[in-house]
C-alpha cells in the first residue's frame, strides 16, 4: 500500500516489501506511446506540490486506478530513482514510461510531464522585462520569499526525515559549514563523497530495500553502455572549455544534473554557481525564477528552461531553453536506464544503504547551506519582509497549505508593502 513509502521523503530507501508481483498472465498488456503520453499530460498539468507529492500522484493514477505494476515493484523503482542524483520523480515517470511502451514511451513520459511546467517558465522569463513598474518588482520580490519558506520547508522535513539520530545530525551540520566556508560549487561534491564514507563509518544500521522483480525491454549489456556514455559526457564537460555558447550551457546544465542527490531543491546551490556566478542571469532573475517555480504544477528541474531563455543573445530563448532543459535531465535518465538492469545485485549490498544513508545526512546540510546563502541573504532584507517568510513558512508547514497559497500571499504581501 502506498502509505509505505508515501511517508518518506525522496532520498529514503523503503523498508524491505514481500514480493507481490502478479502472476505474468494478470499483468495488464504493453501499453502504446499515445496512452503514455496522455497520462502523463495529465499528471503535467495537474501535480502540484514537488517531487514528495509527485510520487503519490503516480502511484495512485499509475498502480491504484490503472494497474500498470505492482505496489512492490512501484516501491523497488522508487528506490532505484531515489539511490541515483537526479530528479526522483521525473526519473521514476520516465522509468514508468519506459516499462509500460519502451523507450518511446520513455520519452513521451518526460515530455508530457515535463513540458507544461517548462512552457509556463519561459513564459515568465519572456514576460520579465516588461516588469519594470513599482508593483512588478514588488511581486518578484515576493517571488523570492517564497523561495525562503518553500526551502526552509524543505530543510525541516529532509531533517525530520534523513537525520534521525545525533550522528547524521551532526554529519548534516558539519556539511552545511563546509559549503558556506568553502564557498566553491566543489565543496558540494566533495560533501556528497564525504557523506558517503561516514555512511559507510557511521550508518551501519540501516535496513536493506529490499528487492522485486521488475521486467526490462533491454539487459545489463545495454544498461553498462549507457552508463558508459553518462561518464563519457560527464568528462568531456567537466574538462572541456567555458566559453559561453550553447555548449558551455549543456555542460553546466550536464553537470548540475549529475551531481544533484536529494531532489529539486538542491540544485539551487549548483545551478547558482554556474549561471549566477558566470554572469549569464543576475541574483534577482534567478530567485525570481525559482520562486515562480514553486507556483506550478510538474518537475522542479523545469526551472533549467527558465534560466536557459534567459541567455544572452544569439544563445538566449527557445535555443538555450530546449538545451538547458534537455541536458538538466539528461544525466538522470542514463543514470537510472543503466541502474535498472543492474540494479538487482546492488540493492542486496548492506554496504550501499549505508553509504546513501550518509549522503542523505550531507543533502540536508547542503540545503541548509541554501537556504542561508543565496536565499536569506537576498530575499529578506528587513524585519517586515522576515515577517512575511515566516507567515508562508507556517502556512506550509502548520496549516499544510498548498505552496499556491504561499505564493499567492508573499506576492500580495509583497505588493502591498511597497505601496506603504
Amino acid at each position: 500500500m502506498w502509505h509505505r513509502t508515501s511517508d518518506r521523503k525522496p532520498g529514503d530507501l523503503p523498508a524491505p516489501l514481500e514480493r507481490d508481483n502478479p502472476p505474468p498472465a494478470s499483468r495488464p498488456p504493453g501499453g502504446t506511446v499515445a496512452e503514455v503520453l496522455w497520462v502523463f499530460l495529465k499528471l503535467g498539468l495537474t501535480s502540484f506540490g514537488g517531487p514528495v507529492a509527485h510520487l503519490g500522484y503516480f502511484h495512485k493514477e499509475l498502480v491504484d486506478k490503472r494497474g500498470w505494476l505492482s505496489d512492490s515493484q512501484f516501491a523497488q523503482l522508487l528506490a532505484i530513482c531515489q539511490f541515483l542524483p537526479g530528479p526522483a520523480s521525473s526519473q521514476l515517470g520516465f522509468t514508468l514510461g519506459l516499462l509500460r511502451a519502451g523507450w518511446r514511451g520513455a520519452v513521451a513520459a518526460f515530455v508530457a510531464f515535463t513540458l507544461p511546467s517548462a512552457l509556463l517558465l519561459i513564459g515568465f522569463a519572456a514576460a520579465l522585462p516588461l516588469l519594470a513598474g513599482r508593483g512588478a518588482q514588488a511581486a518578484i520580490h515576493g517571488l523570492k520569499l517564497v523561495a525562503c519558506a518553500v526551502v526552509a520547508d524543505a530543510v525541516l522535513g529532509m531533517f525530520n526525515k534523513l537525520c534521525p539520530d545525533a550522528r547524521r545530525r551532526t554529519l548534516a551540520a558539519a556539511a552545511a559549514v563546509v559549503v558556506l566556508l568553502l564557498g566553491a560549487v566543489w565543496s558540494q561534491v566533495l560533501v556528497v563523497l564525504g557523506g558517503a564514507v561516514a555512511g559507510l563509518i557511521w550508518c551501519r544500521e540501516q535496513p536493506g530495500p529490499g528487492s522485486s522483480e521488475v521486467p526490462l525491454p533491454y539487459g545489463r549489456r545495454l544498461g553498462i553502455g549507457l552508463l558508459a556514455v553518462f561518464a563519457g559526457l560527464l568528462v568531456v564537460f567537466s574538462w572541456g572549455p567555458v566559453n559561453g555558447g550553447l555548449g558551455s550551457l549543456a555542460g553546466a546544465f550536464y553537470q548540475a544534473g549529475a551531481l544533484v542527490f536529494g531532489g529539486g531543491h538542491v540544485v539551487l546551490p549548483l545551478l547558482e554557481e554556474s549561471v549566477v556566478t558566470s554572469g549569464w542571469v543576475t541574483d534577482e532573475q534567478f530567485l525570481a525564477g525559482y520562486g515562480a517555480a514553486q507556483a506550478i504544477p510538474g518537475p522542479m528541474f523545469a526551472f533549467a528552461a527558465y534560466l536557459g531563455a534567459l541567455m544572452p543573445a544569439p544563445h538566449g530563448g527557445w535555443p538555450g531553453a530546449i538545451v538547458a532543459l534537455g541536458f538538466m535531465f539528461l544525466p538522470g535518465f542514463l543514470l537510472v536506464a543503466a541502474a535498472l538492469p543492474l540494479w538487482q545485485n546492488l540493492c542486496r549490498s548492506p554496504r550501499a544503504v549505508q553509504a546513501i544513508a550518509g549522503v542523505n545526512a550531507a543533502v540536508v546540510g547542503l540545503l541548509l547551506a541554501a537556504l542561508y546563502d543565496p536565499i536569506f541573504t537576498s530575499g529578506v532584507t528587513s524585519a517586515t519582509e522576515l515577517a512575511i517568510a515566516i507567515i508562508a513558512f507556517v502556512m506550509l508547514t502548520v496549516w499544510r497549505r498548498s505552496p499556491l497559497w504561499a505564493v499567492l500571499w508573499c506576492v500580495l504581501a509583497s505588493m502591498a508593502t511597497a505601496y506603504m
